[in-house]
């Protein structure tokens, strides 16, 4: 989630200009980038609690030690809330949550250096604190009341509107980590392609990256209940957006949805004005109860677009937003996936054509059936494991073609690998969790912080 907007931009007066905001995110084919996002939730080393904001062992101390590695801190108020560095972004989620947010960068290698520089840098940082982090979907021991809540004002209203309107939004905002790819389009055709193959195979992904078993120490009965927790987050703004299947889908269509959808929150001066479940159609007409009179900004817009929740959203770029968090060796790959299958033109084709005729009741089938069985769900006569196999193969010809070579001449197709792994064995990270929690672990859910962590 974002922090604080940098300037205001200009005034909106007519829905054009939203419409022209996402179309301003078009790119030619050269010029596109992959952004990587990944969460990690932060632990102290002697007792697995969750890390607090203040105090020796918290999250702001991290935020202070990592400065060294030439991090500029970002400031809400007097609270340090996230760094900055070369185009990166440290953020913190409401629970904690630890989140680099990558520069845009052209391939696959320099997205992994920084992410496999940014863990290094955490965990040296964290093992001088006595912390460690984890990647894991959802915070596998620790209760909702038992999470600390970090300072920033736009999660207080959040946190009071999130119970009016689902029964799992708090476990949304404060038990949860994903890793998430961030990719551009170069026009709207071929934005409403990417965006149908997003939502449709999101499920694939899903599948794939389940890896939260557990749920108070126990396990509770899914293979990602990270996912599932998002179907009782906000029916408004969480979702599979079926309207992307249909004919007339472009950045309007997408922009009449955005409008749709109540707000949280006005920011101005260093504050948060709540206006949750106001509109932001009443706020182009200055009649937004919260500020009379006034009308919004292009950052109002952004931050609106940010409190949008679907399992694929859109902005002046896509981000796929399905995969739950994990082990280092992963992170990686969620890009790999989604550059494989949309960075292709032809690639992009197949797999349009590979859910051309999936029907609505399809799509909702595997939203709500794969949270639970993951690679095992069964589809069309087939299985997810089968699906995976054959998507990975799609994706592992699109980054062939694309023929992008590091310093050791290998192209980028070896980022699946892992993924290649899960697919073949049909066992997902949270399988391997569970297969150690009868085993090794002896019904003792702490073992996972110590095996797991980074």
């Amino acid at each position: 989630m974002s922090g604080p907007p940098k300037s205001a931009g200009p005034v909106i007066t007519d829905k054009r200009q939203l419409v022209e905001y996402l179309a301003a995110g078009c790119k030619p084919p050269e010029a596109w980038r992959i952004g990587t996002e990944h969460e990690k939730f932060g632990f102290r080393l002697d007792d697995v609690s969750p890390l607090p904001y203040e105090g020796e062992q918290g999250i702001r101390a991290v935020l202070d030690r990592m400065q060294r590695f030439g991090w500029a801190p970002v400031y809400e108020n007097e609270n340090v809330i996230g760094l900055t560095m070369d185009g990166q972004a440290i953020t913190l989620e409401p629970g904690g949550q630890f989140e680099l947010s990558g520069a845009p960068v052209p391939d696959l290698h320099k997205s992994c250096a920084e992410t496999h520089g940014h863990l290094a840098q955490v965990k040296a940082v964290g093992g001088e604190l006595g912390i460690g982090f984890v990647g894991v979907g959802f915070q596998p021991k620790w209760r909702r009341e038992d999470i600390p809540v970090m300072p920033k004002g736009r999660y207080g209203i959040m946190r009071a509107y999130m119970p009016t309107r689902g029964n799992l939004g708090l476990d949304m905002m404060l038990r949860t980590c994903t890793v998430q790819a961030n990719l551009d389009f170069s026009d709207e055709a071929d934005m409403v392609k990417k965006m149908r193959v997003g939502v449709g195979l999101q499920p694939v992904a899903t599948a794939l990256f389940a890896n939260s078993p557990f749920t108070d120490g126990r396990p509770n009965g899914y293979l990602s209940y990270r996912s599932m927790v998002w179907t009782d987050t906000d029916p408004d703004r969480c979702g599979i957006l079926p309207f992307v299947f249909e004919p007339g889908m472009g950045f309007e269509r997408y922009v009449d949805h955005v409008l749709d959808v109540p707000m949280y929150f006005v920011h101005r001066d260093d504050s948060y004005i709540d206006a949750s479940g106001q509109s932001f159609r009443d706020f182009m007409a200055g009649k937004l109860p919260a500020l009379p009179g006034e009308r919004p900004t292009v950052a109002d817009w952004e931050d609106h677009l940010t409190t949008l929740f679907p399992e694929v959203r859109l902005k002046r770029f896509i981000e796929m937003r399905g995969a739950d968090g994990g082990p280092w060796d992963i992170i990686c790959a969620l890009p790999a996936l989604w550059v494989g299958l949309i960075y292709d033109a032809g690639v992009l084709d197949q797999a349009c054509e590979m859910i051309r005729d999936w029907t609505l009741e399809d799509h909702e089938y595997l939203r709500n059936t794969v949270p639970r069985h993951a690679l095992r769900t069964e589809f069309r006569g087939r299985t997810m494991r089968e699906l995976a196999i054959d998507l990975l193969a799609l994706a592992r010809e699109g980054l062939k073609r694309r023929a992008v070579l590091d310093g050791k001449k290998q192209d980028e197709t070896h980022f699946l690998e892992p993924l290649d792994r899960i697919a073949e064995t049909g066992q997902t990270p949270a399988e391997g969790l569970l297969e150690a929690y009868y085993g090794d672990w002896e019904g003792n859910v702490e073992s996972l912080f110590h095996d797991c962590a980074f």
